[in-house]
């Protein structure tokens, strides 16, 4: 799952690096998109020094960080750019994935509530709401989270799945594999085998 959240997010906000860049893509820019991360950080820490608190620069160093398990690194970058630039979903959603990551859940979500107030927000927020309510224990309101991320995208095949999982874990197994089945008709991986195991 962890996986597929960080692909989520790369997807999301791959027009956050060439729409914050001016003039064209930067090095930076360039190196992540080649899965190059090692120099894209070489070159956003470079933009950096001339520009310390360019919000671009810190929050693709901070992604560039994390795909290479520099978490750390990656949270420290996040909140200086959170700093700036205080509404910005994208930048509190990564600091959600972070904390997730790191299984500081109510850090986690902390930083998805935010993100999920701001107008305009997808339904990722959502999503991430209901995954650290479902690592917390509180499995109604996880429910409610990830039933409010489907409403906003009725195509959310990981929201649809991760609701399933959570549904077999409470014995809902009829309203389960109605996720799984959605899931596995948006080819969500993982949500055939899910629907086999638990629904046949």
């Amino acid at each position: 799952m962890k996986f597929s959240i960080r692909v989520g997010i790369a997807v999301l906000f791959s027009a956050v690096i060439f729409a914050c860049s001016n003039s064209g893509p930067e090095k930076g820019d360039v190196y992540y998109n080649q899965g190059d991360y090692e120099n894209a950080i070489s070159a956003y820490t470079e933009k950096l020094k001339y520009k310390p608190n360019d919000v671009s620069a810190l929050y693709n160093r901070g992604r560039a960080y994390e795909e290479s398990g520099q978490l750390d690194l990656a949270l420290s970058d996040f909140e200086k750019a959170l700093e700036s630039d205080p509404n910005n979903f994208q930048i509190l959603l990564s600091l959600s994935n972070i904390h997730y990551t790191k299984e500081n859940y109510t850090n986690s979500l902390l930083f998805a509530n935010r993100a999920e107030e701001i107008p305009g927000a997808p339904a990722m927020a959502s999503f991430m709401k209901g995954r650290a309510y479902h690592s917390l224990g509180d499995t109604e309101a996880a429910l409610k989270a990830y039933g409010n991320a489907i409403r906003l995208d009725k195509e959310y095949g990981q929201a649809y799945y991760s609701r399933g999982m959570l549904k077999v874990s409470i014995k809902r197994m009829g309203s389960a594999c109605e996720d799984f089945q959605l899931a596995k008709g948006l080819e969500y991986p993982g949500a055939a085998e899910a629907f086999t195991k638990y629904c046949n």
